[in-house]
């Protein structure tokens, strides 16, 4: 089914929502962002794979809380900052307040410590292994820009033997946190490094701040939504393709 985005939603009319019950007009759109793809700036978490699925994401977030809190400063983030009770949240909130500090610094690598725990349970996305073999196998050049530590996306790809795909094109997180998405910093940093063209980069992405860096950055952008509250939040954005599962894009880099 290819799904027409409800009204008053910010993006074209020519938008698609591609779920697993593939159509040809939807494999058509997937087919020519494939054609005119060589660089692939992945996401790590959720596209790549779901780095809490066995380490829950709440639960390290209540944890720098109650470690911010042994170190007296339970009162340095808003109510608004704690909510919703996402690591990588917390992590800017604080470095808004304390830019370059130790403080910031001690948190960042306390989180980077959780991530490598998480790392080891971490449940990868259904296809994304093959996609991304078969995507490297026939000439597109694949590089992860994250949020997380470079450390941990690098044991992770290891671990599945994903690594030499990737190698080294790996731009995580740096002492720099104003420079997370949606700041398109390690988009440009891939981009770089790698001597290519936005216009000849596709993201794919499962956020909307996955989303507005890409825009940020001028490469094209596809969405990954493993459930329906995803997809709706990526419509809702304005991402102009999303799909339900990444073998729908596996069957559109597949040579015919």
């Amino acid at each position: 089914m290819v799904r027409r985005p409800l009204g008053n939603h910010h993006h074209g009319p020519d938008t698609l929502l591609v779920t697993s019950d593939t159509t040809q007009p939807g494999m058509r759109a997937l087919r020519e962002l494939v054609s005119r793809t060589q660089v692939v700036l992945w996401d790590f978490d959720g596209p790549i794979c779901r780095l809490f699925a066995g380490h829950s994401a709440q639960r390290v977030a209540h944890g720098l809380l109650d470690w911010l809190g042994q170190q007296g400063l339970h009162g340095l983030l808003s109510d608004e900052d704690r909510e919703p009770l996402d690591p990588h949240a917390l992590l800017r909130a604080v470095d808004r307040r304390r830019p370059r500090s130790d403080l910031v610094t001690e948190l960042e690598e306390r989180l980077t410590q959780e991530e490598l725990k998480a790392a080891v349970t971490a449940m990868p996305t259904p296809y994304a292994d093959p996609l991304i073999r078969t995507w490297t196998a026939v000439g597109a050049r694949p590089a992860v820009t994250s949020n997380n530590s470079p450390v941990v996306v690098r044991a992770y790809l290891q671990g599945r033997g994903l690594l030499p795909c990737f190698q080294p094109h790996l731009y995580g997180r740096t002492g720099e946190l104003r420079h997370l998405k949606p700041d398109p910093h390690c988009l440009h940093r891939a981009l770089s490094a790698m001597g290519a063209a936005p216009s000849t980069a596709l993201m794919i992405g499962d956020t909307p701040t996955d989303l507005e860096a890409a825009r940020r950055a001028g490469v094209h952008f596809l969405g990954y939504a493993r459930n329906e509250h995803k997809a709706r939040l990526l419509e809702e954005a304005g991402a102009r393709t999303v799909v339900r599962t990444l073998s729908d894009l596996l069957a559109a880099v597949r040579p015919a």
